[in-house]
């Protein structure tokens, strides 16, 4: 009989969110058992009766952590792994990551061991920040703790971002060399393979491209931009010969490889050729209806900027959607060949309200930058692509000023559906911060910072007086920054992208 085959709905949710905080503290579990025998092997073998020298093999301390972690026995780990059921190498890189997270990212451990952070989470975060100096790791440290509750991916962005942030010299370091290691390279075909079962290529070659970040994003840009003109202008020979856009994307590329072709295509009829199309090829591209210049692209980019960038004390790290922690040259480089249009600042403590159904334009954006996407409880989409729901049910008979930022919910559709048809229920709490209670009693709190689990406080006889909701901190630099060795101090309401 399976287990949980006689628990009602609610017994059997209570039991999942059981089952995974106790997944988390196993997980926990074996990394404190780690930590323990690392702690019991940092003796130097070298100093005991009888060691063997390191020349003939012998034992001897290594360090598998980062600056400021302990060294332990290089051989101590063997023994280990055969009790871990794991290898030697990936028992090391555990005990190095668990090592970093007690002794460089202690906030970070503490959130681990609270269980509201993922060993997997914190272990990545660890490995990504392990060549920063003891003190340079503590603005992760710092950051990371604060957006415990973010969703796995956006906390390693996170991490990702603040890692640039401490040491921005060497990732200026890491792009000169990922730049020189560019290029197109057309992969060679395997034997077998125009005729092969499950991978079979008899007619398509795979290309592979290394650009520049601004290089990439200004070719599938031009591809883009191509393939939409090209399918504007098709006109369909019958009802079967309608083509995806995937397609179009591979003929525009196709057309790039003779640009003299692709500029007779963007630009239109030559009025030396008194219209008349001249191809040197056998089959020629379609051309535009009317020759009119190219409008000039654009560039729209949200800017996050805190004090302690415009007072000096750090270097700023710009997020860009769709690509991520970028250096603010980085950014630079993404608007060449752009028209810049400087738009106003976005006061996020300002609102409006509107007797329309539909949110306004300017409503959607402050809310989009107040929540940094979908508001479903644990959701991790980012996308700007949501449909605006009125937690609030909008009455067509009911008063004024009901649509506005007090009133927006971006959602995902699946999400919209799931509010409206599937018995969850959502009251915002102020712009940007949402109650979520499920048709079977789970309740979540969902803001910028991620989703905190409410806890209900009850009286003697177990009714409900109110309800207990997380503190939120805001890593405050001392003046000048960490680089002088001083502490970052927790403040109350946080925005760790800031």
């Amino acid at each position: 009989m399976e287990p949980f085959a006689d628990l009602d709905l609610g017994a059997l949710l209570a039991a999942e969110e059981a089952g995974v905080l106790e997944a988390r503290r196993l997980e926990v579990d074996k990394l404190l058992r780690l930590l323990a025998w690392c702690d019991a092997h940092s003796v130097d073998p070298q100093t005991q009766p009888g060691a063997v020298p390191i020349a003939y093999g012998g034992d001897r301390l290594v360090r598998v952590g980062g600056p400021g972690t302990p060294e332990v026995s290089d051989l101590c780990f063997a023994e280990f792994a055969v009790a871990s059921h794991a290898g030697v190498i990936a028992t090391m890189n555990r005990a190095g990551d668990a090592l970093d997270l007690r002794h460089r990212l202690p906030r970070l451990w503490a959130a681990v061991q609270d269980l509201r952070v993922g060993v997997w989470v914190a272990r990545k975060i660890a490995t990504l920040s392990r060549k920063l100096s003891r003190t340079a790791v503590e603005i992760v440290d710092v950051a990371t703790a604060a957006g415990a509750d973010l969703m796995p991916g956006r906390l390693i962005e996170l991490a990702e971002a603040k890692v640039i942030e401490a040491d921005p010299d060497t990732h200026r370091a890491r792009i000169a060399a990922d730049e020189a290691n560019t290029g197109v390279w057309m992969r060679r075909r395997r034997p077998g393979q125009s005729v092969a079962e499950v991978d079979a290529q008899p007619s398509v070659q795979p290309i592979t491209l290394r650009l520049p970040l601004a290089g990439a994003v200004e070719f599938t840009t031009s591809v883009d931009d191509l393939a939409r003109a090209m399918a504007d202008q098709h006109v369909p020979a019958d009802e079967d010969d309608v083509l995806t856009m995937g397609q179009w994307r591979a003929r525009a590329v196709e057309l790039l490889a003779d640009p003299h072709a692709a500029v007779r295509f963007l630009d239109g009829p030559s009025p030396a050729t008194g219209g008349a199309e001249v191809a040197d090829t056998e089959t020629p591209p379609p051309s535009p209806a009317q020759n009119a210049p190219r409008p000039g692209r654009t560039a729209d980019l949200a800017v996050h900027i805190s004090a302690a960038v415009l007072a000096g004390q750090v270097d700023g790290v710009a997020r860009v959607e769709g690509i991520g922690p970028l250096l603010l040259e980085q950014v630079a480089e993404l608007l060449r060949h752009r028209n810049v249009v400087v738009k106003p600042v976005i006061d996020l403590n300002a609102g409006a309200a509107v007797d329309s159904y539909e949110h306004p334009t300017a409503c959607k954006e402050r809310t989009m930058l107040r929540t940094d996407g979908d508001v479903f409880p644990h959701s991790g989409s980012r996308s700007r692509r949501l449909d605006h729901d009125h937690p609030t049910p909008y009455d067509e008979n009911g008063p004024p000023g009901q649509t506005g930022d007090h009133n927006d919910a971006p959602l995902t559709r699946r999400h919209h559906r799931a509010k409206t048809h599937a018995g969850h229920r959502v009251r915002q709490l102020a712009p940007g911060a949402y109650r979520w209670e499920t048709r079977h009693g789970l309740t979540r709190v969902v803001t910028r910072y991620g989703t905190t689990v409410v806890e209900g406080l009850a009286s003697s006889d177990r009714s409900l007086l109110g309800e207990l909701h997380p503190q939120r901190f805001e890593p405050v630099l001392p003046p000048g920054g960490l680089r002088r060795r001083e502490p970052c101090l927790p403040q109350p309401t946080t925005d760790p992208w800031r």
